[in-house]
């Protein structure tokens, strides 16, 4: 499976896990699907590094991409969550410089140590994904040639993640099938052959916030929960400045 056709099945379930929230406003089986994206996301990441030709020009698009995305994730957050988060393309960037420090840094020591307070770092910003998934990301970069520890670390990582829901819910069986399928996306990432396929790189950074806006007004249009379209626009003004002010309070 070439690098293009996991970044194909990984945005159709990114759109699955968002189109869920939009229609639904909760937690639904399109989450089980969209729980595959993150994970292949990460592992391009890692590759993405091992093959650039440019460093520099990968931390500019991530950094750019992710300031474009912020308000669209926001306008869709606030159709069922008053929880603020940076989106995936910060928790993608904090994951890069991870690997880059990791790689480059002769002082393993020093490496690690930086490493590890990108990953809290990652908490305390409120990244999607949080720690876990610079984590992951981390563990792509160093296990790529050893799939079984692989896949017991990420297993181990992925249900440590979702440890609170499960407790929380008694074991739940949605929130078993969420973590089954986060770790089922590992089979399609084993299946990758190292070919790149067709290049869409700008296609996937952009598709990010578009799909974001354009499932927000979907949701407003057909689904949202107020009498009209401008009540819903307000609130997601609310949502947004107040958000913002308990994110920097």
């Amino acid at each position: 499976m070439s690098s293009f056709l996991l970044k194909i099945i990984a945005i159709i379930a990114m759109f699955f896990d968002h189109a869920g929230y939009a229609i639904y406003g909760k937690l639904s089986w399109c989450n089980y699907i969209g729980r595959l994206a993150f994970p292949i996301f990460a592992f391009q990441i890692t590759e993405g590094y091992s093959h650039t030709k440019n460093l520099k020009k990968y931390f500019f698009r991530l950094i750019l991409f992710a300031l474009i995305s912020q308000i669209p994730l926001m306008m869709l957050y606030s159709v069922f969550t008053t929880e603020f988060v940076l989106n995936i393309f910060f928790t993608l960037l904090l994951g890069l410089l991870a690997v880059t420090i990791l790689d480059k840094q002769q002082n393993k020591f020093i490496g690690i140590t930086f490493s590890c307070l990108i990953v809290i770092l990652a908490k305390f910003l409120k990244v999607d994904y949080s720690a876990f998934g610079v984590l992951i990301i981390i563990c792509f970069y160093l296990l790529k040639n050893n799939k079984i520890v692989l896949s017991i670390v990420f297993s181990f990582l992925t249900i440590y993640h979702y440890k609170d829901f499960l407790l929380q819910t008694h074991f739940r069986i949605d929130i078993i099938l969420l973590v089954l399928f986060s770790i089922l996306s590992l089979v399609l990432i084993f299946l990758y052959n190292g070919k790149k396929g067709k290049n869409i790189k700008l296609i996937f950074y952009w598709f990010y916030p578009v799909h974001l806006i354009v499932l927000y007004f979907i949701n407003i249009f057909f689904f949202n929960k107020f009498p009209n379209c401008l009540d819903a626009i307000n609130h997601t003004i609310n949502y947004m400045i107040n958000s913002i002010q308990l994110y920097f309070h």
